[in-house]
């Protein structure tokens, strides 16, 4: 019975969106004031959606079989969390949480616009509706989360057991909430093409909606990374996998849209970079969504194979990108164009340098991500592109960038100089020696290591100064950039300090060199509501005879019947300790996997900074100046 509401819920939540566009369009011809009644319609159409979303929900609390995605994603042993996440744990529900958060955020975006014009909020709303009837199309037509199955079998195939897990259970929406938030900028910014209104006052009322979405992108990227740290089991937060570009690439995007906006705000310039990279985030977080969603790329993370899903994919954002192309030819207009040339040292200057160097990053990571994918389907190669491509490229770039962040915001708009600025180069000199210091009893590379170290150091004094010492109106702004700062440090020292034991042992045996001995004790055997748990305890004692114990697990799953090895990490402010067991098959070894890993809370911390960040200016009685 839920599911069957869910579905006509479906089918009536689409047939409110043609109404809400007659409406709509009947109310820009023909009245000078705003149709209250297109809320009503946008209230229900939401509401549908709501019911669709809970007949989901329900069913797989009840594990109703007959529905084809619980069949394939739940089981009655699974507990009752995993069961309700699991909702949007697969292609389809996934997709269905799309269609929510994409009606909340237009209902929402009405309601706080009413001191908008009438054409604004209805262009919006248009542009918002071919968005979301897509998204009824594509669920109805080739993702339906309501398909029935006879007969009805008796248990479900189960949720994939690495997706069983709190982080990752709340990732999703998170992340679609960044991902969604893009589609009100893209549609507001076609909006006002449109009317020709990409003006100061529009800058910052969009303002507000840019730093939503950026702020929960960002935290959605965080739990991701947090949970492939902890739950793949080889000790890394960040692997370059597909997926994880496919996020990343709509926050550089958001990113650099955010500081283009400010400079939106102060000077009436910058407005075509506005206009195109709202497009472009937009375009990039739902091809990022359906990428994955589709089986196009390869990853831990992908839920489905279906190439009829492929091609409504393509054509749709062919279609949304080709009108988005017409309307900024054909309505876009430069106003104040002697605002677009810039004091080559001034802040505005300094925004459109690192606003450079985040497209080209944002270029690293697409070709990155899209080339193997192109090559595979011209000459059937199947290639991975990992860490060291991204190293080569990005490295480099990654230095005069940090500097720059560092100066950019100590200058003034307009016109600055560098008078009564000799701290900055204080600051430098000591960033190099203290870098030197650091790299030159490491067996790495030591020039490319110090002056990276360096500039990340140079840019966390310069933020910690006006922390510490200046009354900044921009605490926001700094907050947001020191968070920056220590990530950076905090994923170099990371990456320097790391050190790994990778060993063989039996049940009884140690491991010893002349730092650490690592004694397997035992195992024990755990008996849990949907998997067993092979308990091992690891004895871990270092140079000063320091013992601390550790005790990964290996999970055997029933349904479905997969084994997975869940690590067991200690962590304290200043290192981590990982652990993990893989039992080599046929034979009595255990594969033991131990890390440190220096300053990864900092990494978790920084991530988090930056999103206070943003908070504190959404929460902020006027904007920055």
């Amino acid at each position: 019975m839920a599911s069957l509401i869910g579905y006509y819920s479906l089918i009536f939540g689409l047939c409110f969106s043609f109404l809400i566009i007659v409406f709509s369009i009947n109310n820009f011809r023909n009245k000078d004031i705003f149709d209250n009644r297109i809320i009503s319609l946008t209230f229900l159409q939401f509401f549908f959606v709501v019911v669709s979303f809970f007949g989901l929900i329900i069913s797989f609390v009840n594990s109703d079989f007959s529905n084809e995605t619980v069949f394939n994603h739940s089981h009655t042993t699974k507990p009752l969390f995993y069961k309700i996440s699991g909702t949007w744990g697969n292609h389809e529900g996934s997709l269905l949480l799309w269609l929510l958060v994409l009606t909340l955020f237009i209902l929402l975006f009405l309601f706080r616009t009413k001191k908008q014009t009438k054409k604004y909020r209805i262009l919006t709303l248009l542009f918002q509706q071919i968005i979301i009837i897509g998204f009824f199309i594509f669920l109805i037509k080739t993702s339906n989360p309501f398909n029935h199955i006879f007969p009805v079998p008796t248990e479900g195939l189960g949720l994939n057991p690495i997706l069983q897990d709190p982080a990752l259970a709340i990732h999703p929406p998170i992340l679609y909430l960044g991902y969604v938030g893009s589609s009100i900028i893209f549609s507001s910014t076609l909006a006002a093409t449109c009317l020709n209104n990409i003006t100061q006052d529009w800058a910052k009322h969009i303002k507000k909606w840019v730093l939503v979405s950026w702020i929960f992108l960002t935290l959605g990227i965080l739990l991701g990374s947090i949970w492939a740290y902890y739950e793949l089991g080889w000790g890394g937060f960040w692997f370059w996998d597909p997926v994880e570009n496919v996020s990343l690439m709509p926050w550089l995007a958001l990113t650099t849209l955010l500081h283009c906006i400010l400079v939106l705000e102060k000077r009436l310039a910058l407005t075509s970079w506005v206009v195109i990279l709202s497009i472009s985030t937009f375009t990039l977080s739902m091809s990022g969504t359906f990428l994955v969603r589709s089986g196009i790329l390869n990853s831990v993370h992908t839920f489905a194979n279906d190439p009829e899903r492929g091609l409504f994919i393509l054509i749709f954002l062919f279609c949304l990108i080709f009108m988005s192309i017409l309307i900024f030819f054909f309505f876009f207009e430069v106003k104040n164009k002697q605002n677009n040339s810039f004091f080559w040292l001034s802040k505005e200057s300094a925004i459109l340098i690192n606003n450079l160097f985040m497209m080209y990053f944002l270029a690293v990571v697409l070709i990155g991500t899209v080339y193997p994918i192109f090559l595979e389907v011209i000459s059937s190669q199947k290639i991975s592109v990992g860490p060291p491509f991204y190293n080569k490229l990005l490295i480099p770039f990654l230095i005069p960038f940090l500097i720059a962040m560092a100066i950019g915001p100590k200058l003034k708009w307009i016109k600055s100089d560098l008078k009564n600025k000799s701290y900055l180069l204080l600051f430098l000199i000591i960033s190099l020696l203290l870098s030197a210091l650091i790299i030159k009893n490491l067996n790495v590379n030591f020039l490319i290591n110090t002056i990276l170290v360096s500039s990340a150091f140079f840019l966390f004094f310069i933020t910690l100064r006006d922390f510490l010492i200046v009354k900044s109106k921009n605490l926001s702004q700094n907050m947001a950039h020191f968070g920056f700062s220590l990530l950076i440090l905090s994923i170099l020292f990371n990456n320097i300090f790391s050190t790994e034991i990778i060993t063989n042992l039996k049940i009884g045996e140690t491991f010893e060199n002349k730092k650490i001995k690592i004694n397997f004790e035992n195992v024990k055997q755990k008996n849990e509501k949907n998997f067993i748990a092979i308990i091992g305890k690891f004895n871990i004692e270092n140079t000063n005879g320091d013992i601390e114990i550790l005790r990964p697990q290996l999970r055997i799953y029933n349904q479905p019947n997969i084994v997975t090895s869940e690590a067991d990490i200690k962590t304290n402010l200043l290192k981590d300790r990982f652990l993990t067991m893989n039992q080599v098959q046929n034979q009595d070894y255990f594969n033991i996997r131990y890390q440190i890993k220096p300053f990864m809370i900092w990494i978790w911390i920084s991530v988090l900074l930056i999103s206070f960040g943003g908070i504190m200016s959404i929460l902020k009685k006027r904007y920055e100046n």
